[in-house]
């Protein structure tokens, strides 16, 4: 009966309104059942009231369009329309089954049928077909008889729609074997596009791993197996016991109620958990507080739904392999083979011996995944295992973390030459990772919302360590060469695995989680016998895993002093070896779409000067003087060779001061010498740009007269062209000109590579030079919707230049259109002489570095002038 004022039948149609009515009704059942969701209730009751409200009004409709006809066909409702799951914006999936392939007598009724659904705003999902029609649409698309398989007769054709039934069964087509292989490889290629994690920061709740329709997958094969109509039936074959039923009920619930809120939130069929909504939907399901932290009220939302997708993922390996071995493999086709006295292998999976296993020998939870590590034969654990070290967990307790024989198994974990990647994922998605290492549980499933990491932090530190793993296989030698040569050095590839294994083990605490985190890595460390030198390489590591990336990214590495000061921090060519792969590992690991050319380029010139100053010996640093005469008389030769004078080169480079010589390569200086020496004052501003430098990136090179604005006015325009700028370095010679350069790259990370894009970005740049304006067409600068909605909190610091020469302004704030334009208007409103920057633009945190004088070219000291540039900039970003 449906719950409305208005019963629904054929009388409506009498009345000259009808079709206004009919969208009435479907309005006041839409704004019934959203006054009755809650997010703490099931929404199973909801869902099925939506769908007989449509099964009514198609019924009805259905009865009157098609007259006579109506008992001859079949309307029949698929897919989740068929399972009586309808969310809110659900698509209504159904099929009109014919009773011949003669459609001439009804054809007009169905489409006035078609028609008026989709006027009154029903919008289905239609197919008309005969039987016939339908068995060769199932036998060659899976997809098709999935859907067959969820048929449920709404109306019409009872004998028809039963004749249907049985000419899908598995014994006519798709048998159960079959259709399970085929779902198996759907599977594969649906994780492969949510590149094989559920843990990333905007989950699909339906399609990615985890999700929805892996629950889907668990109830096709089974259904089609055993023609069971409910997955209760799991417990009386044996699959799950209740308790296990009752949790995948109860995450299936959640996954349910936060998919209905979130339709009816965005108000459109929307399963993506993204951005946009993640704290509406965080305050709807309680966890928003009064005196909350900077996201508590997301990360813990988030941190909720991604615990309950783990265990839906455990869930779903046990049963799939289940059901491999009943469908595939035969229901007493069980081949044992003993492997030890703890374990056997069945149809290639690791059981154990028997129930008691981990009581009498606790060690076995985790010598399980060392013989997985050494035994690659072996396609997994079986389910009864699983099952088992999940109820054993409490077994790792801290007498057993204290065991030595524990401890040794552990680390043999990490020694060995396959596997190691695969079985940590494994013991994360059994808990016995966290329960081993207590410290860990903090970090499974936490979001980190600092706009560039995309995965959880459990997830990014397994992404880590699959990409130090990656550098020992040759199969892998194409994407980082030169990581694998350098990983050929490291004498105990264990202590790179164990390093990304703490690196950001301390987020989410109060404090430094690179301090926090050397001191949990010290007492494991300790604890399993590593010596000290294996311990404190270890510590270092995570103590200083940000180090080499922060001096890449913000520091002048063209600056001898920035590479004396890195090489002490380092101190040692094998440090720097095991600092180099973890953080090129550590990067790659928080987006794959943040590394680029240019941090390769970065990081390897970075590794390359410190590694020949440690070479050289700290005690001898190259000499400004000595880089300054070495980088003038390469570019000279290089000059020479190309025709042009000495005299020529000595007018060019007259008015330069010295800085300018240490500050650009020798290849730099010549192009710019090239350029100036075949200039007039005429042909300024010039503006030029090479597509490729020595970094991966473009370099954009600006010369002309000094006025105000000049790097205001390049940087807007820049970034009004869609540009990244990656690194500006800014001079004045003697005789006030500037030369200016800006490393850039496309904003998909990406070089440019097109001659029109280069010549349109010099003649934009030069005329709004010449112009003294920026025009205000559209910016395609894209900002992402995680800037939007989870803007990073700006700081401004001020630090003193260790050789007294600049001011350094410290800015981290959320990127933007026009930012770095704004900062540049702060300076001239403020009279401040800008001498280089470095821009770290890391997903949508910008983290630059400027250094500054005022206009007497001294470093700005006084904390009242300090304040007042911040007030100045806070302004300008429209903050404070």
């Amino acid at each position: 009966m449906t719950p409305l004022n208005k019963t629904i039948n054929a009388a409506i149609f009498a009345e000259k309104d009808s079709l206004q009515q009919f969208k009435q009704l479907l309005k006041q059942n839409d704004a019934e059942l959203r006054q009755k969701f809650n997010p703490h209730k099931s929404v199973s009751d909801l869902l099925k009231e939506k769908s007989d409200f449509v099964d009514d009004i198609l019924s009805c409709c259905w009865r009157h369009f098609l007259g006579e006809h109506a008992k001859q066909l079949s309307l029949i409702a698929v897919g989740g329309y068929g399972r009586r799951e309808l969310f809110p914006y659900s698509d209504i999936d159904i099929v009109v089954l014919l009773n011949s392939d003669d459609t001439s007598p009804y054809q007009e009724a169905l489409s006035n049928f078609f028609t008026f659904l989709w006027d009154i705003g029903l919008k289905p999902g239609q197919s008309v077909r005969t039987i016939e029609q339908c068995i060769e649409a199932a036998i060659s698309d899976q997809t098709i008889i999935t859907s067959l398989m969820e048929n449920r007769l709404i109306t019409g054709n009872t004998a028809l729609h039963e004749t249907l039934n049985q000419q899908i069964a598995p014994n006519k087509i798709w048998p159960s074997d079959q259709f399970f292989a085929a779902k198996m490889d759907e599977q594969r290629q649906r994780y492969a596009k949510f590149h094989d994690t559920a843990y990333n920061l905007e989950p699909n709740i339906k399609e990615g791993p985890g999700g929805l329709r892996d629950r889907q997958v668990i109830a096709w094969v089974f259904k089609r197996h055993y023609n069971s109509s409910t997955l209760k039936e799991l417990i009386k074959y044996g699959f799950l016991p209740e308790s296990e039923y009752l949790e995948l009920v109860a995450a299936l619930e959640v996954l349910w109620r936060i998919r209905y809120a979130l339709h009816l939130l965005t108000n459109r069929c929307e399963d993506r958990l993204i951005f946009d909504y993640q704290r509406d939907l965080a305050r709807q399901f309680g966890f928003s507080t009064e005196h909350q932290e900077y996201n508590q009220d997301v990360e813990q939302f988030m941190q909720f739904y991604f615990k309950t997708v783990l265990g839906l993922e455990r869930l779903n390996e046990m049963l799939l392999q289940l059901f491999n071995e009943r469908f595939v493999s035969g229901e007493v086709a069980y081949n044992s083979i003993p492997l030890n006295d703890k374990f056997v292998v069945i149809n290639g999976y690791l059981e154990a011996i028997d129930d008691t296993l981990f009581e009498r020998h606790p060690l076995a939870l985790l010598e399980l995944f060392l013989i997985l590590e050494q035994n690659s034969s072996i396609k997994g654990v079986r389910a009864i295992t699983i099952r088992l070290v999940r109820k054993s967990l409490h077994l790792i307790d801290d007498a057993f973390r204290k065991n030595k024989d524990a401890n040794r198994l552990f680390i043999e974990t990490f020694r060995q030459p396959r596997g190691i990647t695969d079985q940590l994922r494994r013991m994360n998605r059994y808990g016995v990772l966290a329960t081993y290492i207590p410290c860990f549980a903090n970090i499974v499933a936490r979001m980190q919302y600092d706009l560039f990491h995309i995965y959880t932090v459990d997830e990014h530190t397994l992404f880590v360590i699959r990409n130090l793993r990656r550098f020992a296989l040759e199969k892998h030698f194409d994407e980082l060469p030169f990581c694998n040569d350098i990983f050929l050095l490291i004498s105990k590839p264990e202590i790179l695995y164990l390093a990304g294994l703490f690196h950001d083990i301390a987020k989410g605490r109060n404090g430094d989680h690179s301090a926090i985190g050397e001191e949990f890595a010290r007492d494991f460390c300790v604890q399993h016998d590593l010596s000290p030198h294996d311990t404190n390489l270890i510590c270092w590591l995570v103590r200083n895993h940000l180090v080499m990336s922060m001096t890449a990214q913000r520091k002048d590495i063209g600056d001898p002093d920035v590479i004396h000061q890195f090489a002490q921090t380092v101190g040692s060519i094998e440090y720097l070896n095991h600092l180099y792969l973890l953080t090129v590992a550590d990067i790659r690991a928080t987006n794959p779409e943040l590394w680029n050319a240019w941090k390769d380029a970065l990081l390897k010139e970075l590794y390359t000067v410190t590694y020949s100053a440690l070479h050289r010996g700290l005690q001898n640093p190259v000499a400004l003087t000595d880089r300054l005469l070495e980088n003038k008389k390469e570019a000279k030769e290089e000059l020479i060779k190309l025709g042009i004078s000495e005299p020529v080169i000595l007018k060019s480079w007259q008015h330069a001061n010295d800085d300018y010589f240490l500050r650009y390569s020798a290849d730099e200086i010549a192009w710019h010498t090239i350029a100036i020496a075949s200039s007039s004052e005429d042909d300024l501003p010039l503006v030029l740009l090479r597509p490729q430098t020595q970094r991966g990136s473009a370099e954009v090179f600006v010369y002309t007269k000094n006025e105000e604005a000049i790097f205001s006015l390049s940087t807007a325009t820049l970034d009004q062209l869609g540009l990244t700028i990656l690194d500006a370095r800014i001079m004045t010679t003697t005789d006030d000109y500037v030369l200016n350069s800006f490393l850039v790259l496309e904003q998909s990370g990406k070089p440019i590579n097109e001659l029109f894009r280069e010549v349109h970005i010099c003649t934009v740049l030069r005329n709004n030079l010449l112009l003294r304006e920026v025009k205000k067409h559209k910016n395609i600068h894209r900002q992402s919707r995680q800037a939007k909605h989870f803007p990073i909190p700006t700081s401004i610091q001020f630090h003193a230049d260790p050789l007294n020469r600049h001011t350094i302004i410290e800015l981290i704030t959320t990127d933007h259109a026009g930012l770095l334009s704004k900062i540049g208007r702060a300076f001239v409103q403020k009279g401040i002489h800008l001498h280089s920057a470095k821009i770290t633009t890391i997903g949508s945190r910008a983290e630059d570095m400027f250094y500054i004088t005022d206009n007497q070219s001294q470093p700005i000291t006084d904390a009242v002038k300090q304040e007042q540039i911040r007030e100045e900039i806070l302004k300008m970003l429209e903050i404070g």
